[in-house]
């Protein structure tokens, strides 16, 4: 799954699923990617499909978790879009006024 990829897409829904709706994609995608049910070849395979699967309908089924996803969710877009309408100026400003842009390994603490 790359990371550009929603849960909903993982299950093949739209945004505005119900519940009944997600449930009936994850059985149906549980069914066909379920290692106890793939040919032994491609077991691992399935494993890592089937994983990506159950974590989207855990998300996806319980209220609280799905209302914050889709708050990510649309958040994640709206910063894209911002972004791409800047062409990098921020970033730029950001060297320039003596900022230096964060990253994960220096943002933990050891």
């Amino acid at each position: 799954m790359a990371s550009t990829t929603s849960l909903y897409d993982v299950l093949g829904l739209s945004i505005g699923a119900n519940g009944q709706e997600i449930k009936a994609a994850y059985r149906k995608l549980a069914r066909m990617c379920h290692p106890d049910v793939v040919a032994f070849e491609q077991k691992e395979i399935s494993a890592n499909e089937f994983i990506k699967i159950h974590a989207a309908y855990s998300t996806l089924s319980d209220p609280h978790k799905r209302a914050n996803y889709d708050k990510d969710l649309s958040n994640r877009s709206r910063r894209s879009f911002v972004y791409s309408a800047s062409s990098g100026a921020t970033a730029s400003a950001m060297a320039s006024s003596g900022f230096s842009c964060r990253s994960w390994e220096t943002d933990q603490c050891w």
